[in-house]
């Protein structure tokens, strides 16, 4: 193992960690209101707090699995179905995101799912007024063997892309610049390097396009 991955599994270990602090950080509040509150009423809903904090950090681990790590076992592909329930699980908690999906087929290698997940995550983060998130999925066969094709589309007022995490899905960010932030979106530009694929992106005021093609190892 390289400097630089051990640098980029570093930083993946910090995002991970930041997502989680708060759900996390929301138990441990619930918990402690809880052990002080004698109100039948306000205990409810010191448990219900405390529902919704648990599910949202079973989601975030769900997402981290499948997006980061080994996911769903050790065969090739993943069912589709898994990567959509995770998205639509993250978005439900936003509340003001409509997710509109076209996927072809009923699974995808792993590669493209990790490429699916960072890429809707970006755009969900570049809504942060609400809007909708449109996503395409399909591997399709070509003369030089199957490919993974990804198209995430996110609109809304005031699109919010930090310009760093351009350059690191494109490829143009040095390793020494890299963050927690940009971590993942240069996981998924060097994953599609290695396959020979790429991944593309273009960002107006109130369009982010972000586009990955990924061939089969």
């Amino acid at each position: 193992m390289t400097i630089a991955s051990l640098e980029l599994a570093s930083l993946m270990c910090s995002r991970l960690c930041h997502d989680l602090l708060s759900p996390v950080g929301a138990l441990l509040n619930g918990l402690e209101l809880l052990a002080d509150e004698k109100d039948p009423e306000m205990r409810q809903r010191c448990f219900e707090l405390l529902e919704q904090s648990a599910r949202a950090s079973a989601d975030k681990l769900r997402f981290f699995r499948m997006a980061y790590g080994a996911g769903s076992g050790f065969g090739e592909t993943i069912p589709l179905d898994e990567p959509r329930a995770v998205i639509d699980a993250l978005v439900g908690g936003h509340g003001r995101i409509t997710v509109n999906w076209a996927l072809g087929g009923e699974a995808m290698p792993k590669p493209a799912v990790k490429a699916l997940l960072n890429l809707a995550m970006i755009g969900i983060e570049a809504l942060v007024r609400g809007g909708t998130l449109d996503i395409a999925a399909e591997t399709r066969p070509t003369a030089d063997g199957p490919t993974s094709e990804i198209v995430v589309r996110a609109g809304g007022p005031r699109i919010a892309f930090d310009p760093t995490i351009g350059h690191a899905l494109d490829g143009t960010l040095p390793v020494d610049a890299l963050s927690s932030k940009t971590a993942p979106a240069f996981m998924i530009q060097q994953l599609a390097a290695v396959l020979g694929g790429g991944v593309q992106y273009h960002v107006s005021a109130d369009t982010l396009v972000l586009g990955a093609v990924l061939p089969t190892a």
